[in-house]
């Protein structure tokens, strides 16, 4: 099991202001989503062209985990170029949006595949682990088994007011645009 990391840095992204959203906002949004939320993985093709498609992204031991299936466009891109982007609307209000660059690797150790396939079994995807590899229902982004876990750890994780309920709050309530580096770990 990884050791979850907090950020080196936070920072503002409004000019010449210091006030920040903190980093367990923005943390407890990844850990506990709100049913149905989409995400978003941003990878690029060998030739340099990217590619985005929705995924279902876990936040697990300070990490996003996506499953995908072998023959995916994005697991293909992945195990050529790790480097990539999640990005995330949440819908509790006051809403957030999370963008997060990071380092994808596929899991590897049976025992880190099988940890995260029984995290993943409860909270509702029943997944076996086979070896390095996990099989189950097929899900609309995943692809089909055999599914590989990628770990994206964060580099940098950006957090923005979100557009859904905003007209609910005084503009000084909403969360305040941040970044948060994590270096390189």
């Amino acid at each position: 099991m990884a050791q979850e990391r907090a950020p080196e840095h936070e920072t503002s992204l409004v000019q010449d202001e210091t006030r920040t959203t903190s980093w367990e906002v923005a943390r407890e949004r990844l850990a506990n989503p709100e049913n149905q939320r989409t995400s978003w993985l941003a990878t690029t093709r060998p030739d340099g062209r990217p590619h985005l498609v929705p995924v279902i992204a876990f936040w697990i031991e300070g990490a996003i985990h996506i499953v995908a299936g072998e023959k995916t466009l994005k697991a293909r891109n992945l195990a050529a170029n790790g480097r990539c982007v999640v990005a995330m609307s949440t819908t509790k209000l006051p809403s957030l949006d999370i963008v997060l660059e990071g380092q994808a690797g596929p899991l590897s150790d049976d025992g880190a595949v099988r940890h995260i396939a029984e995290v993943l079994t409860e909270s509702g995807w029943p997944l076996e682990a086979k070896g390095d590899k996990v099989w189950g229902p097929h899900a609309p982004t995943a692809g089909p088994p055999p599914y590989t876990i990628f770990r994206i750890v964060p580099s940098t994780v950006f957090g923005l007011p979100g557009m859904f309920g905003m007209d609910k709050f005084d503009q000084a309530d909403l969360p305040r645009p941040t970044r948060w580096d994590f270096g390189s770990g």
